[in-house]
């Protein structure tokens, strides 16, 4: 059984989740499997991306068969777009209210899961990135007060970039968010940069419930 299935809004957000996963268990083995959208080059041209995909997906019987073989499943979600979906934010600015927008974002993809949440809840796991996944990027290059931005995150980030890294992500190519991701491999330095962004720290305090065998 896989230890992990992953149902995000798109493959560069897989790679972050996947990398947070196996250094929280310090296990680079660790059994992840890309359940949506699917990592396949086939598919490449159909657009199985977004947040609207990722609310259907959490519909469909396709989601309910992931548990068949996974023990427990990561739902992740930006909230740069959680009007869109129903999800308005709460004191946005400079005082914005994180652990309430979490909340009612997970709320809504509960709303989406329907009923079989109550079957499933103890191994389900949200991971809501306030406002985008590349903010939790961001301790990895800042340790000012950039590392907990909320907004404009891939800008600053794509600052650092050029110059530590020379490549930017003003295209989400899956290598490069491979190679950002890899610095949350070791639990050592997951634990030094997930208390920095507050989104990122509650999804990395929830994995402490995981029970996987063996580890």
């Amino acid at each position: 059984m896989n230890h992990f299935g992953l149902v995000t809004e798109g493959e560069s957000d897989q790679v972050v989740v996947e990398r947070i996963l196996m250094g929280y268990f310090n296990d680079p083995d660790l059994m992840v499997t890309a359940n949506h959208p699917l990592r396949d080059e086939t598919d490449k041209g159909k657009a199985t991306g977004g947040w609207g995909n990722l609310l259907e997906y959490l519909k469909s019987d396709a989601f309910k068969q992931t548990f068949q073989t996974t023990k427990y499943i990561v739902v992740q979600i930006d909230t740069d777009k959680s009007e869109e979906f129903g999800v308005s934010k709460p004191f946005e600015g400079k005082d914005i209210n994180i652990d309430l927008l979490v909340h009612e974002t997970q709320a809504k993809l509960i709303e989406s899961i329907g009923e079989f949440f109550e079957l499933v809840k103890q191994r389900l796991i949200f991971a809501i990135s306030v406002h985008e996944i590349e903010c939790w990027l961001l301790p990895i290059y800042y340790t000012d007060s950039k590392s907990a931005k909320t907004t404009g995150c891939i800008n600053t980030l794509n600052q650092a970039l050029q110059k530590k890294e020379g490549f930017s992500i003003h295209a989400k190519e899956y290598k490069y968010y491979e190679k950002m991701a890899k610095n949350f491999l070791k639990r050592k330095d997951l634990d030094r940069y997930s208390p920095h962004n507050p989104s990122l720290k509650i999804f990395v305090d929830k994995l402490q419930y995981c029970q996987i065998e063996g580890i």
